[in-house]
């Protein structure tokens, strides 16, 4: 599973709120002058800087300060009083960054999802739908479905699809985003979980039986996810199922495959055989025994399954 770079991205996205915070602030804020090209009193100065300026500098040290939960409040204060004034699109834009570094994930993604209906065309658009991904991404999943296999298959990767649309999008549009290098990774850290997941289903449907089923989301991760750490095992899968299904032809013609691409993969033996022994004793424990390791409720495990290549193939 790839590494995921928590503290590199963070303070990325901190400096990059904080910056662009500060310099919108320093462009906007300065003396006013008055029709007659006269500065205007330091009372009209002192009124600017008692409301959205204020305000504003006053979101901008929270946020600097990493004091995330007051920033909202003063952004949304900010939004709320001041909605067309000089720094509601920016406001916005930090908001979502707010949102994030609390954890407010379905929020941050939300206020990203407005803001690029609202303001197609902004210079940082690519910021909120980077954003926007993250917030999907970082939705976890729990521990226990690591044990708890039976679970998984009836989880809800909508999150894990979301936030590949996202990233996929944020590469479309903007291919030259600096973001790129880091939302690449992520997108195949992604593949590779949409492609475990449908290996866990079809193992599923192994379990019981239901051997058809079994082999379409194997060729569904074939044709869908190439390339990824699934792979191999999709193709076993789709071997064994055919092998189990009497289909001699389509099995001998995937082992072909599977040699050319993983010759050294290690369910081959020195005769070139497929040797199915891990998979067959962990399809048959119970969760009691996966839990506790080995030692309740053992299974009787049955012998190893040999699928040979048909004589006469290369």
């Amino acid at each position: 599973m790839m590494n995921e770079f928590p503290q590199s991205t963070f303070s990325r996205l901190k400096k990059l709120a904080v910056c662009l915070g500060s310099i919108s602030l320093f462009c906007l804020s300065g003396c006013s002058w008055n029709s007659n090209g006269e500065e205007n009193s330091d009372d009209y100065s002192d009124e600017i800087e008692t409301s959205e300026q204020k305000l504003y500098k006053r979101a901008q040290g929270s946020l600097r300060s990493s004091n995330f939960r007051s920033a909202i409040e003063q952004l949304e204060q900010l939004e709320s009083r001041f909605p067309f004034g000089r720094y509601a699109e920016q406001a916005q834009l930090e908001l979502i960054y707010a949102k994030y570094m609390t954890s407010r994930l379905d929020e941050a993604n939300s206020s990203a999802e407005r803001f690029i209906r609202l303001h197609p065309q902004h210079p940082n658009i690519d910021y909120a739908y980077y954003l926007k991904g993250l917030s999907s991404f970082h939705k976890t999943k729990s521990i226990f479905d690591n044990f708890f296999q039976s679970q998984v298959f009836k989880r809800d990767m909508e999150p894990v699809q979301a936030a590949y649309a996202d990233f996929a999008m944020l590469l479309s549009l903007f291919p030259d985003s600096q973001y790129s290098p880091d939302v690449k990774q992520r997108m195949i850290h992604l593949r590779n979980i949409l492609a475990d997941y449908e290996l866990v289903v079809a193992d599923y449907y192994m379990r019981r039986g239901a051997y058809v089923a079994a082999a379409n989301r194997a060729r569904y991760v074939l044709e869908t996810y190439p390339n990824t750490l699934a792979t191999p095992e999709a193709l076993i899968v789709l071997i064994e199922c055919n092998w189990r299904l009497g289909l001699e032809t389509e099995t001998n013609n995937l082992l072909r495959v599977l040699s050319l691409n993983y010759p050294d993969h290690e369910n081959f033996n020195k005769n070139g055989d497929l040797i199915l022994e891990n998979e067959i004793k962990n399809r048959n424990r119970s969760w009691t025994n996966i839990i506790s390791l080995g030692l309740l409720d053992r299974p009787e495990i049955p012998p190893p399954i040999n699928i040979k290549r048909l004589s006469g193939s290369t």
